[in-house]
């Protein structure tokens, strides 16, 4: 079986959902027999190339909060993401254009590093002081995944390389239906929006397996839309 997961390293709910999405797997007896491959998506594709602004200040322009209610925003995105044992950082994270990012995360899946590099892209963005937007960071990023570091500069450095592969998975998301990440396909029949609990992509997997319809999740799985806009868990 092979499952493609469609995401953005931009999306905390991609962050999220990965780790449910793995819980799912674990649980799941013919888990040694799927392959996953993570495809392409870009939250903000428009973001300007080179540039970066505070996520807090993003938040706040893009939902008219205050930036004390873009942090209680963030907080509680945190709390969803620390009850998968991930670390989320709500201070000093950056926002910007993710294409480089897509683009080196190809070349690590032609090298057979793609999740490597994948998690440690989300560490960064998500749980450490390291901004992904940040050439070098990236490129210490690829070689710490295991990329040639040669090889990954010169990736960086030519924005046609991986272009092409970057562009291809965007369209085949569109052509799916996938207007929001995570989105998640199941051997091309099944589709999952949202970062849905662990159960419900044990579930799902078992379906398929079996060679039955899977059931639809649960409608309202927290997920992040095109220009960057998150679902957000609202305070009571």
């Amino acid at each position: 079986m092979r499952v493609e997961i469609w995401s953005d390293i931009a999306c905390p709910w991609c962050y999220i959902g990965k780790a449910r999405f793995t819980k799912g797997l674990a649980e799941f007896a013919h888990r040694d027999e799927v392959e996953v491959v993570f495809r392409s998506f870009e939250l903000d594709p428009n973001s300007p190339k080179g540039s970066a602004a505070p996520v807090l200040e993003m938040l706040a322009k893009k939902y008219g909060r205050t930036l004390e209610e873009a942090r209680g925003m963030e907080e509680h995105v945190a709390a969803s993401a620390r009850a998968e044992g991930l670390t989320y950082r709500t201070e000093g994270r950056d926002h910007g254009n993710t294409f480089d990012v897509h683009r080196l995360l190809h070349l690590a899946a032609a090298r057979g590093r793609q999740e490597q590099l994948l998690d440690l892209a989300y560490r960064a963005n998500f749980a450490e002081e390291r901004s992904v937007f940040d050439p070098e960071v990236l490129l210490a990023l690829a070689v710490e995944a295991g990329l040639d570091e040669t090889e990954a500069r010169a990736v960086l450095a030519d924005d046609s390389a991986y272009a092409a592969e970057v562009r291809a998975d965007e369209r085949e998301a569109a052509e799916l239906g996938a207007n929001a990440v995570p989105f998640f396909v199941l051997d091309r029949r099944y589709g999952i929006s949202g970062g849905q609990p662990a159960e419900v992509f044990t579930r799902a997997l078992e379906q398929a397996w079996a060679g039955r319809e899977v059931t639809e999740p649960a409608a309202g799985a927290e997920a992040c839309e095109p220009d960057g806009a998150c679902a957000v868990p609202q305070q009571a």
